[in-house]
């Protein structure tokens, strides 16, 4: 189920810049200056929409995970860390975590998918090796968004649901999980339960702060947040599925 989500989330942020003829949030920052913008912005909305329909059939599943995740790295290794060594600020460092989690949900459906041909030519990319690069791309993610709970308090206090008692206490709660869960996804210490526990978490964050935003009327810049909350929970999502064989508490493992 983690994989049909994901692809219906992807074939959404298509149809949302097709709609907008505008980058999708997910893809945001882009610098204005990068060449071919308008034509960059229909291939950002294409390759998801094309790739996610593909993920739902199974005959056009491994092709669409290759260029799915082929896609996702040029983007991150191209327009993502260069921009972080740039210009390292919050919105340079957090968006390169964001795409992190969505890298590391392709390469893991690349992986599952991979034909032969793959595993013969990129077999450093496919099987157990693949998800165990994605598995730490995803637990490099997880520490920084951990940490802008701490550094970040001010904003990050206030999104906690005002039902919610003890808004900072929560907030320095949420962070800490997050960077332990990071941690055991590197090291392979309770590392299915890690992976399924920050899955959760983002996807109750979505639930609990976002979507009562959205519903109440939310501004552009909230509908973002949204979209992006989405998107991490739906990557989360197959990340943890990756180690459904996997004992909840195995130690050392992966």
């Amino acid at each position: 189920m983690g994989h049909a989500a994901f692809a219906a989330t992807m074939i959404g942020l298509g149809i949302l810049g097709l709609i907008k003829r505008e980058f999708a949030p997910i893809w945001e920052p882009v610098p204005r200056g990068v060449p071919a913008r308008s034509m960059l912005i229909y291939l950002c909305a294409l390759v998801p929409l094309a790739s996610g329909i593909g993920l739902l059939w199974q005959r056009a599943a491994a092709a669409s995970a290759r260029v799915l995740l082929a896609f996702l790295l040029l983007w991150m290794l191209l327009l993502r860390l260069p921009l972080v060594v740039i210009s390292f600020a919050v919105n340079t460092w957090y968006s390169s975590c964001q795409t992190a989690v969505i890298v590391a949900a392709a390469w893991v459906l690349y992986a599952w998918f991979a034909a032969d041909r793959d595993r013969q030519r990129f077999g450093f990319a496919t099987g157990d090796k693949g998800v165990r690069i994605a598995s730490v791309l995803y637990g490099l993610a997880l520490i920084p968004f951990g940490l802008a709970h701490f550094l970040y308090l001010q904003a990050t206090a206030p999104l906690v649901p005002a039902w919610l008692p003890a808004h900072v206490a929560w907030a320095y709660f949420t962070g800490g999980t997050f960077v332990a869960a990071g941690i055991a996804v590197l090291i392979g210490v309770y590392a299915r339960l890690a992976a399924r526990l920050s899955a959760l978490q983002i996807g109750l964050f979505t639930l609990l702060v976002w979507v009562p935003v959205v519903v109440s009327g939310a501004n552009a810049s909230q509908w973002a947040e949204f979209v992006v909350s989405w998107a991490l929970t739906a990557g989360g999502w197959v990340v943890a599925d990756s180690y459904r064989d996997m004992p909840w508490f195995a130690v050392g493992q992966r």
